[in-house]
């Protein structure tokens, strides 16, 4: 359950004080996208990364490391958990690159943790992406998926 799983992650980072920020579908969701989710995205600081990785050892199902992933657009630390049957995947906001495919080619994402938007989704009060950078980087992915959440995101 994503409800189940978003109360855990968010735990796990507010016991460490550590800032987030919401990305990807679950982001959309916040603002107003109604699609399933195929997982939760979070960003935080390189200062809390390992904390958090270390907080969710028992639950690690991708190990926190590099990944380069053309195919998906992300170059980027990250560390994937599942939990309750949910995958929550932490991103070590440090040096994060995407693939911009109109133009072929990797651009730094800066994460913004001073701007983030709070609210309250799925039960749990977290902190999201600002809207705008939320539809610059999913324009930027230009997978379909993010296409679509951003033609819904402009209406």
């Amino acid at each position: 359950m994503a409800e189940t799983a978003l109360a855990w992650i968010v735990k796990v980072l507010n016991d460490r004080m550590c800032p987030f920020a919401v990305c990807g579908g679950l982001a959309a969701r916040f603002y107003g996208v109604d699609r399933p989710l195929n997982d939760i995205d979070i960003f935080v600081p390189a200062a809390c990364f390992q904390a958090v990785v270390d907080a969710g050892a028992q639950y690690i199902s991708k190990p926190a490391q590099h990944y380069c992933e053309a195919a998906e657009g992300w170059d980027l630390e990250y560390v994937q958990f599942l939990y309750a049957g949910t995958k929550i995947e932490v991103g070590n906001a440090r040096q994060v690159n995407i693939y911009e495919r109109a133009l072929a080619r990797w651009r730094p994402l800066v994460v913004d943790f001073d701007s983030t938007v709070s609210g309250v989704i799925l039960g749990s009060r977290v902190s999201v992406m600002p809207k705008a950078d939320l539809m610059r980087y999913k324009t930027q992915l230009g997978r379909d998926v993010d296409l679509q959440d951003v033609s819904v995101l402009t209406q």
